[in-house]
Parts: structure tokens; C-alpha cells; sequence
């Protein structure tokens, strides 16, 4: 800290910290923009292997009532 006062001043200080506390809070907002982003990809990613499962699960079941039918006839 004292580096810092004899480097840039006093007057210099207060401008640097904010500046800093500015970068910090972009920084921030972008991080959580893109955990927004991927959330929602990811969300929908989920939902399509959701719907791809259940239709091979409708599928394999149908399947298996019809080898258990002609197994039973």
C-alpha cells in the first residue's frame, strides 16, 4: 500500500480504486452472464436427451410386450 501512495500519489489512489472496484464488477457481470448462457444450453442439451430417452424406453418396451406375446401364443 505505501508502494502504491509513493508510486501514484495521494490523489491517484482514489481513482485507481475505483477504476479497479469498476473492472471488478464487469468482470463479475460477465461471469455470470455466461454461467446464464450455458445454464440455459445445458437446460435444453437435457431436455433433448430427456426426450430421446424416454422415446427408446417406449420403444424397447413395446418391443419386449411384443417378443413376450408371441412367447406366450
Amino acid at each position: 500500500m505505501l508502494l502504491a501512495l509513493l508510486f501514484f500519489g495521494s490523489k491517484a489512489i482514489p481513482d485507481i480504486a475505483k477504476t479497479l472496484g469498476k473492472g471488478m464488477r464487469e468482470f463479475k457481470k460477465a461471469t455470470n452472464e455466461i454461467k446464464r448462457e450455458l445454464n440455459d444450453y445445458s437446460s435444453d442439451i437435457k431436455k433433448d436427451i430427456d426426450e430421446v430417452s424416454n422415446t427408446v424406453k417406449k420403444e424397447t418396451d413395446d418391443i419386449k410386450k411384443g417378443i413376450d406375446k408371441k412367447l406366450n401364443d
